[in-house]
């Protein structure tokens, strides 16, 4: 089982997750924020193109992750699961598509993967993140949510790699040029993780299995990499969990989880 990502910001999101067994492989992606040639060419700097694609599966409406979803599976015929309550906010483009619906806690198939939906305070209609697993190891994905709660820190217990929000640093988005509203939007409790939350619950998860952690959804104006990283290898307990940060530009490189 391994993992890669597109690209990861708000200016477009889209991590990859792929798993083989009995001589196939089953690849999906989680959000694409990307217009369809973007898409085509961050695929290729990953190894892969649109064929390889096996299903979409969404977290919420918002541009950046979902902007790019149903012209890519429209194109090449990807099937498309998401939430009821992000259905009705996406209605109108996706004419043509292959749609399921998934649910809170419910999980499902896909091909060699199993992906378990769970519920995050953001404001979208019906906002999920997932939990991906091969049957022998599961990758925890947490992006888009305001502040820790108990479900999503029991979701993300016994986890091999985690992808976890780090949108930005407390005092930059304090002393940042957006107007007050959006500084309150972005750090209220539907708005996005900073880096002191998520340190928070990377200190309360169950890190029995856990062996990389990357930081993600960074913030260009209200955070850097380096303040990011600090704050996670500060949790306690976390000397042997390899870290590491992705970027707008490049996302990250596949990792792989059976190492």
């Amino acid at each position: 089982m391994k993992f890669a990502s597109l690209g990861s910001g708000s200016e477009g999101n889209s991590l990859l997750i792929s798993a083989a067994a009995d001589q196939s492989r089953t690849t999906v992606m989680l959000d694409c924020g990307f217009a369809i040639r973007e898409t085509e060419r961050r695929l290729q700097r990953v190894g892969l193109t649109p064929g390889d694609i096996d299903g979409i599966i969404v977290t919420h409406e918002h541009t950046d992750h979902v902007g790019g979803v149903f012209r890519f599976a429209r194109r090449h015929r990807i099937p498309v699961w998401l939430t009821w309550g992000t259905l009705q906010a996406v209605r109108g483009d996706c004419d043509g598509v292959e749609v399921m619906l998934c649910r809170d806690s419910e999980s499902f198939s896909i091909g060699g993967l199993e992906l378990t939906p769970y519920t995050v305070p953001h404001d979208a209609r019906e906002p999920v993140q997932y939990v991906a697993s091969d049957g022998a190891r599961r990758l925890g994905v947490l992006t888009d949510a305001g502040q820790p709660t108990p479900h999503l820190i029991e979701m993300l217990g016994a986890c091999d790699g985690l992808v976890l929000e780090c949108n930005h640093d407390r005092e930059m988005l304090a002393n940042s040029t957006y107007p007050p509203s959006l500084r309150r939007r972005i750090g209220g409790p539907f708005g996005h993780l900073s880096n002191a939350s998520s340190a928070e619950i990377l200190a309360a998860i169950d890190r029995s299995r856990l062996r990389i952690v990357v930081g993600a959804h960074l913030s260009q104006q209200n955070n850097t990499p380096e303040l990011a990283l600090a704050a996670l290898q500060a949790v306690p307990g976390v000397d042997e969990v390899e870290i590491a940060i992705a970027c707008q530009q490049q996302g990250f490189d596949w990792i792989d989880l059976a190492i």
